[in-house]
């Protein structure tokens, strides 16, 4: 079972852990964009996109016979601060029927470009699956 991390004195963080202590075995999900499984974006909105970036990387973790409550590690790139911002709330709703916690040591950095030309997010993941 995954522990999130909470330093004394400390206030809970909104959305994420500070970080996270788990123990088992490890599953690494590459970046994962905004396009179908085909690898056809279906649209350029950005919360479009991420919501379709979040189910991506479940369905690899199921590859791996993980779920989401297995994740410890979760990094969002985005080419645009302002857009994730503006999105946040259908991200947050897509995030909690997708994965359905935030005890997750989590980081979100903006970047020029994705290599992806059409791609405004990618999310990488660790996951543990206890012992």
């Amino acid at each position: 079972m995954n522990e999130a991390l909470l330093p004394e004195g400390w206030p809970r963080p909104k959305g994420y852990a500070n970080g996270v202590v788990a123990r088992g075995r490890q599953v690494y999900v590459a970046g994962q964009v905004g396009w179908d499984p085909a690898g056809v974006f279906e649209s350029d909105d950005f919360a479009v996109q991420a919501r379709q970036a979040l189910a991506n990387v479940v369905a690899v973790l199921r590859a791996a016979g993980a779920r989401p409550e297995h994740i410890v590690r979760m990094n969002w790139y985005v080419t645009s601060k302002r857009e994730y911002l503006a999105a946040g709330r259908e991200i947050g709703r897509a995030f909690r029927e997708i994965i359905g916690f935030y005890d997750i040591a989590m980081t979100a950095v903006e970047i020029t470009a994705l290599i992806e030309d059409r791609a405004k997010v990618e999310i990488e993941v660790t996951a543990v699956i206890a012992d």
